[in-house]
C-alpha cells in the first residue's frame, strides 16, 4: 500500500487520522463541541517535509511542479479551469502626497474568478470532491463563500447548495443564483446556516465546504502565502494585516508560510495582524480570556461578521507561537479606509477587505511601522460586493441641463 501523502493532526489533542475518508473535525475533540462555544476538533493537514526535501529542490522547483507536493490533491488536472490564485501585488509608495519610509504592498485577491480571497478556498474543497467522486458540496455563508463555491463548482460541473442568512448582501445573493446553484436563504445569523449545512451534510451525504470545519479551506488559503514570497523577490514580509472573522484566512496565511520554514526555505514568520471591527470582535477579544465570551455582532463589514468563529483555537494557536498581534477598528474607521483606499489607489474593496486598511492606518497613526519594514495589506473582496454598505459614503450630484457653463460650476 503506498504511503499517504498527508495525514490530518488535531490542532487541539494532537491525534493523527490518515486522509482515506472525507473527514471533518476530530472526532475524540469535537464530541463536546457546543453550539455557542468555537469548535474543537479543527484538523490541520500535515505534509512529510523531510521527503519533500529530499524529493524536490528549493522554492523554485515546488512552484514549477504546481505546489502539488504541499496540496492535498493528486493531480493538478482536478483543480477548476477558471485562474485562481496568481493575483495582482502592488506597491503604493506615497500615501497623502508624502513618501512612504516603509514599504506597503496590496494583495488584490478581488481579482479570482467571483472577485473574492475564497476562490482558494473553494477551488481545493471542489478538486477533492473531483477526485473522490463527490457530486454536490454544500456551505453556509454570509455571501463570499457561497457565491465562491457557487461559481466554482458551476466550472467544475458540480452541485452546490447555499445556506445564507436572509440579510446577505443583495449582490453575493445574486451571483450565487446566476451561478445555478441551490440557494436556501434562512431566517437566522451565519451560525444558524452553519449548523444547518453541517446536519445537511449528515443526512444527505452532501461534501461540506464550511470554514474550518473543512480542513482543506485553511490548505487553498496558504496559496496565497506562496505568492507573496516570490512577489516580494523571495523576502518574507514583517508584517501582513488581514482581516479576521472566523480565523481562516489569518490560519490559512500561517500555514503556507510555516512549510516555508518546515521545508528550510525560509527562516522567520511573518507577523500576522489579525484586525476585527469593534463591533465584531469575538475572535480578537477572547484571545487572551480563560472562558470564551459571545458578543452579537452587528457590524457593516458582513464578511467578517461572525459570532462563534469557527476556527478560534486554530487561530489563536497560530498568534501565540508565532507572535502574531490583533487590533479592533471602528465601522467609521472601516468606511473611511475603503474611501481612502478606492481615491487613493484605485482599487475598490468592500468593508471586510478595508477592514485590513483600516488596521495598517491604525499603526501607521500610532508609529507602530519601522521604517524600512515590509507590510502587506490583504484585500480580500470586491466593494461591489456590498454596495449597500457603502451607500453612505456616495454624494451623487443632481443631474444638470448639459451646458458648459453647468460642467463648470460642478467641476468647480
Amino acid at each position: 500500500m503506498d504511503k499517504a501523502k498527508f495525514i490530518y493532526r488535531c490542532n487541539d489533542c494532537g491525534k493523527e487520522y490518515g486522509p482515506e475518508n472525507a473527514l471533518y473535525l476530530c472526532p475524540e475533540c469535537s464530541a463536546a463541541n457546543t453550539v455557542n462555544t468555537p469548535q474543537k476538533g479543527v484538523l490541520k493537514t500535515v505534509y512529510d517535509f523531510k521527503e519533500i526535501r529530499a524529493s524536490v529542490s528549493g522554492f523554485g522547483e515546488i512552484k514549477k511542479r504546481g505546489f502539488i507536493d504541499l496540496l492535498p490533491v493528486e493531480d493538478l488536472k482536478s483543480l477548476p479551469p477558471l485562474r485562481i490564485g496568481n493575483t495582482p501585488l502592488y506597491q503604493v509608495t506615497r500615501l497623502n502626497g508624502d513618501q512612504l519610509p516603509f514599504r506597503l504592498y496590496l494583495k488584490d485577491d478581488s481579482q479570482n474568478p467571483t472577485w473574492s480571497f475564497k476562490d482558494r478556498a473553494s477551488a481545493l474543497v471542489s478538486a477533492y470532491a473531483t477526485e473522490h467522486g463527490i457530486d454536490t458540496i454544500v456551505a453556509a455563508s454570509t455571501g463570499n463563500a457561497g457565491s465562491s463555491l457557487a461559481g466554482i463548482c458551476a466550472s467544475q460541473k458540480q452541485k452546490a447548495v447555499i445556506i445564507v442568512p436572509e440579510t446577505a448582501p443583495l449582490a453575493k445573493l445574486t451571483q450565487i443564483v446566476m451561478y445555478g446553484a441551490t440557494i436556501v436563504p434562512v431566517k437566522g445569523t451565519y451560525d444558524e446556516a452553519f449548523d444547518l449545512s453541517v446536519k445537511a451534510s449528515e443526512a444527505f451525504g452532501w461534501y461540506n465546504r464550511n470554514t474550518a470545519f473543512n480542513p482543506l479551506t485553511i490548505e487553498g488559503k496558504k496559496t496565497v502565502s506562496f505568492e507573496l514570497y516570490e512577489q516580494l523577490s523571495y523576502r518574507v514580509p514583517d508584517r501582513i494585516f488581514i482581516p479576521a472573522g472566523d480565523g481562516v484566512i489569518m490560519s490559512g496565511v500561517y500555514r503556507g508560510f510555516e512549510d516555508l520554514l518546515l521545508l528550510g526555505i525560509t527562516d522567520r514568520m511573518p507577523v500576522v495582524v489579525a484586525v476585527q471591527s469593534e463591533k465584531s470582535d469575538n475572535l480578537v477579544r477572547n484571545i487572551n480570556s480563560g472562558e470564551f465570551t459571545i458578543i452579537p455582532s452587528s457590524t457593516i463589514a458582513d464578511s467578517i461578521s461572525v459570532d462563534i468563529p469557527r476556527n478560534f483555537y486554530m487561530a489563536r494557536h497560530f498568534i501565540k507561537e508565532y507572535n502574531g498581534e490583533t487590533l479592533t477598528v471602528s465601522d467609521e474607521e472601516i468606511l473611511a479606509a475603503s474611501r481612502a483606499l478606492s481615491a487613493g489607489t484605485g482599487l475598490f474593496a468592500e468593508p471586510a477587505a478595508a477592514a485590513a486598511y483600516a488596521g495598517f492606518l491604525s499603526c501607521l497613526k500610532r508609529g507602530l511601522l519601522p521604517p524600512g519594514s515590509g507590510n502587506v495589506v490583504m484585500l480580500t473582496g470586491s466593494g461591489l460586493k456590498d454596495l449597500k454598505s457603502l451607500s453612505g459614503q456616495i454624494r451623487m450630484p443632481g443631474s444638470v441641463y448639459p451646458s458648459i457653463d453647468n460642467l463648470e460650476k460642478l467641476v468647480q
